[in-house]
């Protein structure tokens, strides 16, 4: 027999949409803070010759620069205020992250729940103002060292790029923190998304253009458009996957009462790691590509220009790297996220046990046990993923905007999103029907 929540959900419908005041200022809000996103991806930072930037930046859209630049939403090709975006922020929440699980000071405060977290989040502050300061100078001194690139060179530039840098990025916490507290959906994977789905409507343009001219043919097109909707679907079907461990609470007297014995699941996501997996993983693998883009490569010895070769995308040595990157971060990252000893404690300290297996050390090497087995699963799920786009761009040649990592970012971040405004309206309906419970409860009374 279904559930009330799982009642409500099938009966939601676009009147109750409607009636949910909150849950609509809610999305205005999130749809506000986007859009100034948006409008400070066009801000030019001061200094730049716009058109000199442009030319360089497209020698090196293939690297690291291209991917940041469609985090960013086209950020750093006009290289505007927001041209960092917020991945100083993510870069400094993983780096904290660890060290939870290496400090033990860290570990403790995890453990100490609200308190605890406010004091890790002012530390991923801190580290995120260290690594934008650090990632701007960076910026200004490439800058300086470009041809034509800076009007001005000199020190007071430096300091003007880093302000502005850091203040964009700043600017960009808070704002998705925001939207986190006062709208819809997790805000820094928002501004994330939003930057990704901005230029599809350029990609797909410059796609259907080269149908017009004959570059592609229709059929291709096409068949590329089936295969982007039955891997989206693939991508959900993973993505809601999960393995549920049964939980059961013995019975237990307060009073003279005996309370009757439950139980319950601990969720065990197919994917535990994320997106992280093929973020660090394309962030290598690119980054040779584009530490060579700003040397002169006719002075690189013949096995670095070789290597190079070999790195390059589509080529057999950069795919069987590219895989082997994930499927070590998807273990590599799991490892840190979850930790079956700390759930194997809760579940003892709560009185809760997997049937059949001893509280304490033997649930955790269970827990253990099945998390390895699906991660396996869940790691060549990312890769095939992942991969998909290199094999049709060396089969067919066809320039995909959406790869792997950025597919999986924007399917993910929607999946939360509705879920989250699902829950909003299922919320207002209880809310619904307990006044009016208390309404027929104060006319009976009466």
């Amino acid at each position: 027999m279904a559930s009330a929540a799982e009642q409500l959900a099938s009966n939601l419908n676009f009147a109750a949409f409607a009636k949910a005041e909150d849950l609509k200022r809610r999305i205005w809000f999130t749809i506000g803070a986007l859009l100034v996103y948006r409008l400070g991806t066009y801000i030019p930072m001061p200094g730049i010759n716009p058109t000199a930037f442009a030319q360089a930046f497209q020698q090196q859209s293939g690297g690291v620069l291209g991917m940041f630049n469609m985090f960013a939403g086209g950020a750093v090709e006009r290289m505007a205020i927001f041209a960092l975006g917020i991945m100083p922020y993510i870069s400094a929440s993983i780096i904290v992250q660890l060290m939870t699980s290496v400090i033990p000071s860290l570990e403790a405060l995890k453990k100490e729940g609200e308190q605890g977290r406010k004091v890790i989040n002012q530390y991923t502050r801190y580290g995120t103002v260290l690594l934008a300061t650090v990632q701007a100078y960076g910026i200004a001194v490439g800058l300086e060292g470009g041809a034509n690139l800076v009007a001005d060179p000199g020190w007071f530039f430096r300091v003007s790029t880093v302000i502005t840098l850091l203040g964009g990025t700043m600017f960009l916490m808070w704002l998705g923190e925001q939207i986190t507290a006062r709208g819809i959906g997790n805000g820094i994977s928002l501004i994330i998304f939003a930057g990704i789905v901005a230029g599809l409507p350029r990609a797909l343009s410059g796609t259907l253009e080269l149908g017009r001219t004959g570059a592609l043919s229709t059929g291709l097109i096409l068949a590329i458009l089936v295969l982007a909707v039955v891997v989206i679907a693939v991508i959900v079907f993973f993505e809601r996957a999960q393995r549920r461990l049964l939980i059961q609470y013995p019975k237990r007297q307060v009073g003279n009462r005996m309370f009757q014995g439950d139980t319950s699941h601990l969720p065990l996501k197919l994917n535990t790691a994320g997106v992280i997996p093929p973020i660090f993983a394309s962030s290598l693998l690119l980054l040779p590509a584009t530490a060579a883009g700003f040397t002169d490569t006719t002075t690189l010895p013949s096995w670095a220009s070789s290597v190079l070769a070999a790195l390059g995308h589509g080529q057999p040595l950069y795919m069987l790297a590219y895989a082997a990157l994930i499927i070590f971060f998807c273990f590599f990252y799991t490892a840190i996220v979850f930790n079956p000893k700390d759930t194997a404690d809760q579940l003892k300290k709560h009185s809760g046990f997997i049937p059949g297996y001893r509280p304490g050390e033997r649930t955790a090497d269970y827990i253990d046990y099945v998390l390895t087995r699906i991660t396996v699963v869940g790691a060549i799920y990312i890769t095939l993923v992942c991969l998909l786009p290199e094999f049709l761009i060396s089969a067919t040649g066809v320039p995909f905007y959406l790869g792997g990592t950025s597919l999986l970012i924007v399917v993910s971040v929607t999946l939360d999103t509705v879920a989250q405004i699902q829950g909003h309206l299922i919320a207002h309906q209880y809310e619904g029907l307990i006044k009016k419970s208390k309404l027929r409860g104060g006319k009976r009374g009466r």
